[in-house]
């Protein structure tokens, strides 16, 4: 065992020497490029956030943004309105639903392009299915008002009237609005998530597939016991995304059901229920209130999922 010399056994022993900060040209350069950026997120979303902060605790009215102070009275009045748990209500079954079939069509459909043999036909497929994801939200929301129009006119009503069936209010009935809205949300995101699933597909070491082949595994066992655990870490991203997205929701049902959700108030959502006291009611601290509700819920949802993908961790 060599010695080590005097006055560096501490160094090596103790740690590394604390090496003292300085600011060089080269630093200051970099500070000097991203000055624009770095000054644009400051003023552009870390301000707004702590000033819509300080506004939920006032009541405004109009163009007087500032008013008076009122504490957390705007966050109990939004806990205490029926419209508020009811928008909080359609929000959730809406993103509920929207979540859980679209990763399931997702990664159904996925898997099935991915098992192609042809690489021309698993391309085109995927072009395909991509391609309501470029298309905006206004025009996806106007294509299926045309398809889903409550009379016979409506395509979908006239092809179910072919066999006898009366035609659906897809967006003027209460009890089916919701759902016509889940089924062109899952149109316009499958592309996006079946594209994220063929490329966590494509990254499944074939070692597995071909060690169990040798156990007797079938082509089921195989998608069941291998694919769907090694894309664990991507079917929990999609759960999270999806979750922050659904309770997000606003342009389709703006669209379809205007300021007042309807039919029926069944399309009434958070974000829209704080535009409306926003920009309608002119109650900029109600809706700054609703706002930050709308952010904890998502938080603790996000958090629930990400400690429940842990604990899934630690069992195995």
């Amino acid at each position: 065992m060599s010695s080590t010399p005097e006055g560096k056994g501490s160094a090596v022993h103790g740690g590394l020497p604390k090496r003292k900060f300085r600011f060089t040209r080269n630093d200051w350069m970099g500070y000097l490029f991203s000055a624009p950026l770095i000054i644009g997120v400051l003023v552009f979303a870390i301000y707004p956030m702590f000033a819509a902060l300080f506004m939920s605790f006032h009541q405004t009215s109009g163009l007087n943004l500032t008013g008076t102070w009122v504490g957390l009275n705007n966050y109990k009045y939004a806990l205490g309105d029926t419209i508020f748990w009811q928008a909080f209500s359609n929000t959730f079954l809406m993103g509920l639903w929207s979540v859980v079939l679209g990763i399931a069509f997702s990664f159904i459909l996925a898997s099935l392009i991915n098992n192609l043999k042809w690489n021309l036909g698993r391309n085109f497929f995927k072009a395909v299915y991509f391609l309501p994801n470029v298309v905006s939200g206004v025009a996806t929301t106007l294509l299926f008002s045309f398809l889903f129009f409550p009379s016979k006119e409506g395509l979908i009503n006239f092809v179910i009237g072919l066999f006898g069936i009366e035609p659906i209010g897809w967006f003027t009935n209460p009890q089916v609005a919701p759902y016509s809205i889940v089924l062109m949300s899952l149109w316009g995101a499958l592309g996006y998530n079946t594209i994220i699933f063929l490329a966590g597909l494509q990254s499944v070491p074939r070692d597995l597939y071909e060690a169990a082949e040798v156990d007797g595994a079938g082509t089921y066992r195989k998608w069941l016991y291998i694919t769907i655990p090694y894309l664990r870490p991507i079917f929990v991203f999609m759960l999270i995304m999806g979750t922050i997205g659904g309770m997000k929701r606003f342009t389709d049902v703006w669209l379809i059901g205007g300021t007042a959700g309807n039919p029926g108030g069944s399309l009434m959502t958070v974000v829209l229920y704080i535009y409306r006291n926003a920009f309608l009611a002119s109650q900029m601290g109600l809706a700054t209130a609703v706002s930050y509700l709308l952010f904890l819920i998502i938080l603790i949802l996000t958090v629930c999922l990400m400690l429940l993908n842990r604990r899934k961790d630690s069992l195995d």
